[in-house]
């Protein structure tokens, strides 16, 4: 199937035992739609297996009413679920729950020891981050989601034709880079030139990098090294960091929703930057999914550059995030492995991406 392609499958919405034909729409979301109308839209990362009469494939929402269900009998839609939906079974690695729960705890317990030893959570943030589940990582996102959206408190940008194309890249991108969870990538209006991730899957594009960018590859070269520190859980990592105590009794205590510890603490997530060496495994994560597309990494680095010389003394916020340095631009441009492969986005969709806030 390509970017925006249809599936065949039988749904009931929760409210009658019996089932009716609708189509699949792989958009962003999965969409239900049912004689051209949208009757509901599954995030991929909450559509779960379940069991089903006569060995088929049957879906259900973690948020979705209750009852509510897809029956799916085309093999070549099966496998587009299968190869969107990667928490279909659960999560990736599913050890038995107990045994996770004492690692988990057990790790806990380790850092709560090299508080008084080493000086605080900080230093332990890359033990905790790797065994928190998914589950927590997800709702952590959410709870910090609210706070961003007070800071940055523009329309979220939904032109039609933009949107397609923002999905058609999204696309493309998690499909290259094989991410561990999905990713939803949204534009939010903005004059400030940055884009960032939150623990969970959630990426922002602000329009002030759209503005900014001349070309395509820039801004699919900045959202794939956002792909990278979501894969690598740099922002987890950093979470738990810079919020120190609170967060690590929060998570002691089962507080995944954070409550007051985490929205108190959400701005310093959004202001603190990565370390060098997060900096580079996402620069290489995104250089390699680009390898993977066919599109060259340099363009990244020369956005940067370019932001930098426009912006004169005031700090670009991307480059609070993303500290620009001539060994991060070498490396950028000892990875691109050229045009290999057409552009994602024609020139009409790069413009509607373009133009996505109008």
């Amino acid at each position: 199937m390509q970017d925006t392609e249809t599936g065949a499958a039988i749904y009931s919405d929760g409210h009658v035992d019996s089932g009716r034909p609708v189509r699949l729409v792989f958009g962003p979301t999965l969409e239900i739609v049912e004689n051209g109308a949208l009757r509901a839209a599954w995030p991929y990362a909450d559509v779960r297996r379940v069991p089903a009469p006569n060995g088929g494939m049957r879906l259900r929402a973690l948020a979705a009413p209750k009852k509510a269900w897809l029956d799916i009998a085309e093999p070549a839609t099966r496998r587009e679920i299968e190869r969107r939906c990667l928490l279909l079974d659960g999560e990736r690695e599913k050890p038995d729950p107990e045994s996770r729960r004492r690692l988990f705890y057990g790790l806990l317990g380790l850092a709560a020891v090299g508080a008084f030893l080493w000086g605080g959570v900080p230093r332990l943030a890359g033990l905790i981050a790797p065994v928190v589940p998914v589950s927590w990582e997800v709702k952590l996102g959410e709870t910090l989601d609210e706070d961003v959206r007070k800071t940055f408190p523009g329309k979220s940008c939904e032109a039609p034709a933009g949107r397609a194309a923002l999905g058609k890249v999204s696309r493309r991108l998690q499909d290259a880079s094989r991410l561990r969870l999905p990713a939803t990538i949204v534009v939010v209006s903005s004059k400030t030139p940055n884009a960032f991730a939150l623990p969970g899957g959630k990426v922002y594009l602000l329009s002030g990098l759209l503005d900014k960018s001349r070309q395509q590859d820039e801004v699919i070269g900045v959202l794939a090294h956002e792909l990278g520190h979501l894969e690598h859980r740099d922002h987890l990592r950093r979470l738990i960091a810079t919020g120190g105590t609170a967060v690590f009794v929060a998570m002691l205590f089962g507080d995944v929703t954070g409550g007051g510890a985490m929205i108190a603490i959400g701005n310093t997530l959004l202001n603190a930057a990565h370390s060098r060496e997060n900096e580079a495994q996402a620069d290489a994560f995104a250089a390699q999914t680009l390898v993977t597309l066919g599109r060259p990494a340099k363009p990244l680095g020369e956005l940067l550059t370019r932001i930098t010389a426009e912006d004169g003394a005031d700090i670009p916020a991307i480059l609070q995030d993303h500290p620009l340095s001539e060994a991060r631009l070498e490396k950028l441009a000892a990875s691109d492995r050229g045009e290999t492969a057409p552009p994602l986005l024609s020139e009409a969709e790069w413009a509607a991406l373009k133009k996505i806030c109008d």
